[in-house]
């Protein structure tokens, strides 16, 4: 089969879950993306009663450059100079509250004798009379003067009620450390949080006093904190379900009468329901009280979104030509969010030489249904039957498989599952055409997750072990494949604006006999966006005298990236992976491949849109010399 020197892909999904939406008028011109505003501006920004149009210079004085940066980025004079404002007494209103949050500001950073000062068309703002009226000749000056003053420090730190027992430096609360006041408001928080995990559900930060002494330059700090009770969960009722089972609802939240009350409980509780896909919003609510009996009522408040959605999509590939794809989709099929989900795609139309020869396509087919709450409220039920032919430049296959497992959460970290899946293949390969399998497996696996975010990970690590016994009934053949991956995030920096992360995996494949008695769909390939980037996809193989990959028996695989956030919305990363696949059960490292290169992210609420441009650094004789990926989320 051909190959190509490089790989470019572009997609375009069309949904009714996530709309696309391009709007343009004949005064001014927008770009939508999933109902962001990636440029441009829209004709609703001047429809304002009485506008009033402005100027705006802000002074920090001698602030450093992060206190300087803060306060741009708090103004939102600053931010909205370009829009205007409504009637003269609005524009007063805004520059009020805008000297409010720049104070706010001077406070965060430990400034606590800073200065704002304000004029607007060259007059304080405190001396404006209650109905002033300003020349709009030209957009009306404003001026904003800050003398961040000096750096406070913590002086003494004093806890009172519940709070006494606490030690405040658990808390980053130390004489001689940082005074800010977002470091105070987080440490009383934490303080209330620590005694709630004690079960008392009634804590309440009742004192909260901050005196700053100008002589000294230091702050002193007065938290008091009543806990209240030790009490467990109460009655839990649901409200807003229509199609959903109510039963169901608290059923899934794992919460019960009678437990200890845990706030990190509920806070899981109400992630576990907005995980199910079928609410638009689920909180849970605690009772303002106890009940008679001392046990705290919760109530769980739900809006149920659409529960049938569809998509359609296209796609195109410089290696496989162009696709169309689409899927149809119910989240709640008898009422207790059980999905089904019917997905069909057509690609390789590029290939197409002659129109009647249909064959010559790749198809995949798919029906998947999942129950959540199988059983007991952490189990869930998955069964699904696909299939798909398979054009690759190393083998060509269809395949049906039927498949049916069971997950089980242990923990809100880990998870195991087990299952069982039949398998027909129709393969041709290097080792001959028309190869046919029909293969049993039992799938067994290890999950464990602790990533703060599975889209845009900071820190933790997600880890998987998986073993596969299996025996091919036409060839008389057991073999079993084992696979693992552990990736790892590492952030530095405010915010976590650099992250070190890194990705591990191998697997191997035991018994079968020869190679041939393997299905090629369960041989070792790496190359491509999800292994080794720069190299096209199955490209690393090891191959027969004829120059014909084969597929492994074991692989080896490693990414590194690091993620610079260049700004709130805009990061790099630079990338290097590294892989290897061989015929044997252990990797010989005989022949290893690299890629290098980098990427573009542009984060969005759903995760960051992803663009990587990746060479190979030891290309294959008329192989890939490029490759080009887009997604949504990490690459890993």
């Amino acid at each position: 089969m051909p190959k190509f020197s490089h790989a470019f892909r572009l997609g375009l999904l069309l949904s009714v879950a996530s709309p696309l939406s391009v709007s343009i008028t004949s005064q001014a011109y927008a770009f939508e993306l999933f109902g962001i505003r990636l440029f441009g501006s829209d004709e609703a920004d001047r429809d304002i009663i009485d506008p009033v149009d402005y100027s705006i210079v802000l002074e920090t004085g001698d602030a450093d450059r992060g206190v300087k940066k803060a306060l741009e980025r708090t103004s939102l004079l600053v931010a909205d100079e370009d829009q205007p404002v409504s009637g003269d007494l609005g524009l007063v209103i805004k520059a009020r509250d805008d000297r409010d949050r720049l104070i706010a500001t001077l406070y965060e950073n430990a400034l606590y004798g800073g200065i704002v000062t304000v004029t607007i068309d060259g007059r304080d703002i405190d001396t404006l009379p209650p109905n002033p009226v300003f020349d709009r000749s030209r957009p009306v000056p404003i001026a904003i003067s800050v003398q961040p003053g000096p750096t406070f420090e913590l002086g003494d730190i004093s806890l009172e009620g519940d709070a006494a027992r606490l030690d405040p430096t658990e808390f980053d609360l130390v004489p001689g450390g940082n005074a800010g006041s977002l470091v105070i408001l987080r440490a009383a928080e934490q303080m209330a949080e620590r005694l709630k995990e004690e079960g008392r559900p009634l804590t309440n930060v009742t004192r909260r006093q901050v005196v700053a002494d100008h002589q000294t330059n230091t702050v002193d700090v007065t938290i008091a904190v009543d806990a209240g009770p030790v009490a467990p969960l109460g009655a839990v009722t649901v409200k807003g379900a229509r199609t959903v089972d109510s039963d169901f609802i608290a059923y899934y939240s794992r919460l019960r009468p009678g437990q200890t009350y845990s706030p990190e409980q509920l806070r899981k509780a109400g992630e576990r329901l907005r995980t199910l896909g079928v609410f638009s919003s689920a909180t849970i609510n605690e009772a303002e009280g106890l009940d008679p009996s001392g046990s705290l009522p919760i109530g769980i408040t739900v809006s149920e979104g659409k529960h049938r959605y569809f998509g359609i999509g296209a796609s195109y590939s410089s290696l496989d030509g162009g696709g169309i794809e689409g899927y149809w989709g119910h989240r709640n099929l008898f009422g207790q969010a059980e999905s089904l989900r019917i997905e069909g795609a057509v690609r390789g139309l590029g290939e197409l030489k002659d129109v009647s020869d249909v064959t010559s396509l790749d198809y995949t087919a798919g029906i998947t249904f999942i129950k959540p709450g199988a059983f007991v409220p952490s189990g869930t039920l998955e069964a699904s039957i696909k299939g798909s032919t398979l054009k690759t430049d190393y083998y060509d296959a269809a395949t049906v498989t039927g498949k049916v497992s069971y997950a089980y959460e242990l923990t809100d970290t880990d998870i195991v599952n087990a299952g069982v899946s039949l398998a027909y293949d129709s393969i041709d390969d290097a080792f001959g055409d028309d190869n046919e399998y029909l293969t049993f497996g039992v799938p067994l696996g290890y999950i464990r997750d602790t990533r703060d975010n599975r889209l845009n990970a900071t820190e933790g690590h997600y880890g998987t072990i998986s073993l596969t016994p299996s025996y091919d009934f036409f060839g008389q053949t057991f073999f079993t494949s084992l696979e693992g991956s552990i990736s790892a995030y590492l952030g530095f920096g405010e915010e976590d604006r650099f992250v070190l992360a890194g990705r591990l995996n191998a697997g191997t494949l035991v018994g079968g006999g020869d190679l041939s008695a393997i299905p090629a769909t369960r041989r070792f390939f790496a190359g491509g966006g999800g292994s080794v980037r720069g190299y096209s996809f199955q490209e690393i193989t090891p191959k027969t005298a004829a120059d014909e990959g084969t597929g492994g028996r074991s692989y080896v695989t490693a990414n590194l990236e690091a993620r610079i956030g260049v700004t709130d919305t805009i990061g790099i990363v630079p990338f290097f992976d590294i892989g290897t696949v061989t015929d044997t059960t252990v990797p010989d490292f005989s022949d290893i491949k690299m890629g290098a290169g980098v990427g573009l992210r542009y984060m969005t609420p759903f995760g960051p849109l992803r663009l990587d441009v990746a060479v190979p650094l030891d290309p294959y004789d008329g192989g890939s010399r490029y490759a080009i990926y887009a997604g949504i989320g990490q690459s890993f």
